[in-house]
């Protein structure tokens, strides 16, 4: 993925961001998902990759979501 740092979402079309909106809900619904299976594991290894996979799609939707 780009940097996000040097992406220019000024000049997005209708579609575009609604593709946006909808990697945003995915990230969103991927990180409730990962902290759910860290929160039910009981593998600390398993728990700890859950949930270090849960923070990393957070970032991403509060990145994306504050181009927007």
């Amino acid at each position: 993925m780009a940097n996000l740092n040097q992406v220019d979402l000024t000049n997005v079309s209708q579609q575009e961001l609604q593709n946006l909106r909808h990697i945003i809900d995915e990230h969103q619904t991927m990180a409730s998902k990962l902290n759910e299976y860290s929160n039910r594991c009981q593998d600390s290894q398993l728990k700890q990759m859950f949930k270090q996979a849960a923070q990393s799609a957070q970032t991403t939707v509060q990145q994306l979501t504050n181009k927007l």
